[in-house]
């Protein structure tokens, strides 16, 4: 089978079938060689980051196609507007690729829409005049979302939010292995993070899971985003902390990186395979926390007022990380919103109570929205006067250099 039918067959998955891109391509790359890999998620992520406006660009050449027909022509349309390959070798394997398909009197058609393309690709339609409608072809991103940020960042830094793509590898040592060694021992370049002097930025082609740091458990890959989340809690060390909603473990192994191992942990997770994953994470890291499985959402009164620290991540719509996630922007609908800021709400109240008196509380997301963020603290500050708020931040992406996170550390008095 072609590099090309595997990348057709994985697209269609995501796009028709509803597939997760990261699970599609991780079962797809299973046997195929580095070179074959590469070439397989540039295909695909190529056509998922830019597949409205490659849609939109395709509906000006030809009416709606059948689902495979158009699958190829998103394919081969992205391949041809945005990598590299020459555009006679695109045409040509996307002709091969709807014969080998069955769809052989789709062929000619297949070949006169690319060749069109490219023929006009300094000429190509101008996208629409409405300001809203022009950035969710242009960046494909829902409406609903981009009306928000730009009610609330302005038409400017709203674009440079959609534009801003923070896409490189991010590591981390684990305790008691340090920053400084990690820095001696990577085999690939590398640049210290803004925000946080432990997170590495390093340069692409660096295999991490292959490499004996991360097998060994002194590395690890983490978000600085995340990382920042984990500091905003304050000093913990010799305290009990506990992580709410835990999985894959990432934030708990850091803080015990920095509390070096003197923390007592306590990690919560909802899915009994998710706790199996976060247990395989505290095992290679050599972490000391008890996992239970435990939903969030509903009062344990064994553990009221037990905790010196909480950290509440929350189940978040991940707006913050589109842009690493770009099959996840065609999923979200306004309406997902409504259940999931009820979710967040009942976390937040029923965690509160788990805080002692002089305790800390953290609420963090991994999204860019003022109703799941400030409005959330808002209204829980609002309803829990115990609680004061010490410090809060959205991290964005053009201005921070990093993805969307968000954290509100709040004091209980």
């Amino acid at each position: 089978m072609t590099i090309r039918r595997i990348a057709y067959e994985t697209l269609f998955r995501i796009t028709e079938d509803g597939a997760y891109a990261n699970l599609a391509l991780k079962d797809a790359a299973a046997g195929l060689d580095r070179r074959d890999v590469s070439f397989l998620f540039a295909l695909v992520y190529t056509a998922l980051d830019h597949r409205a406006y490659v849609e939109y660009v395709l509906s000006h050449y030809c009416k709606r196609q059948k689902k495979a027909v158009r699958t190829v022509l998103l394919l081969a349309g992205s391949e041809l507007l945005y990598l590299s390959t020459p555009a006679h070798a695109v045409i040509n394997e996307a002709v091969s690729l709807t014969k080998a398909l069955g769809k052989s009197a789709s062929s000619g058609l297949v070949n006169a829409v690319l060749r069109r393309m490219d023929r006009d690709r300094d000429n190509l339609p101008p996208l629409p005049t409405d300001p809203i409608e022009r950035l969710c072809i242009q960046y494909g991103y829902p409406a609903f979302l981009i009306s928000e940020w730009v009610a609330q960042y302005g038409y400017g830094n709203t674009e440079r939010l959609l534009g801003a793509k923070p896409t490189d590898l991010q590591i981390r040592a684990q305790y008691p292995f340090t920053t400084e060694k990690l820095k001696k021992a990577l085999p690939v370049s590398f640049s210290v993070g803004a925000l946080d002097p432990n997170c590495l930025h390093v340069s692409d082609g660096f295999d991490v899971t292959q490499n004996e740091l991360f097998r060994s458990g002194k590395l690890t890959v983490q978000n600085e985003g995340a990382m920042l989340i984990c500091r905003s809690i304050g000093a913990v060390k010799g305290k009990r902390v506990l992580d709410a909603c835990a999985a894959p473990g990432g934030k708990t192994a850091y803080l015990a990186s920095l509390c070096e191992n003197d923390v007592e942990l306590v990690a919560w997770e909802l899915h009994p395979h998710r706790k199996e994953l976060m247990d395989k994470t505290f095992s290679r890291l050599h972490v000391s926390a008890q996992t239970e499985c435990r939903d969030a959402s509903v009062l344990c009164s064994e553990a009221i007022e037990q905790f010196d620290a909480v950290l509440l991540d929350v189940p978040c719509s991940g707006f913050g990380l589109l842009a690493d996630k770009p099959d996840l922007r065609y999923r979200k609908t306004d309406a997902d919103m409504v259940s999931l800021l009820a979710v967040q709400k009942q976390i937040l109240s029923v965690c509160s109570r788990y805080v002692k008196p002089g305790g800390t509380l953290v609420y963090a997301t991994c999204t860019i929205s003022r109703r799941e963020n400030e409005e959330q603290v808002r209204s829980f500050l609002a309803e829990h006067p115990e609680f004061e708020l010490l410090e809060e931040k959205q991290y964005l992406p053009y201005a921070d250099g990093i993805d969307g996170f968000y954290h509100a550390t709040m004091k209980r008095g």
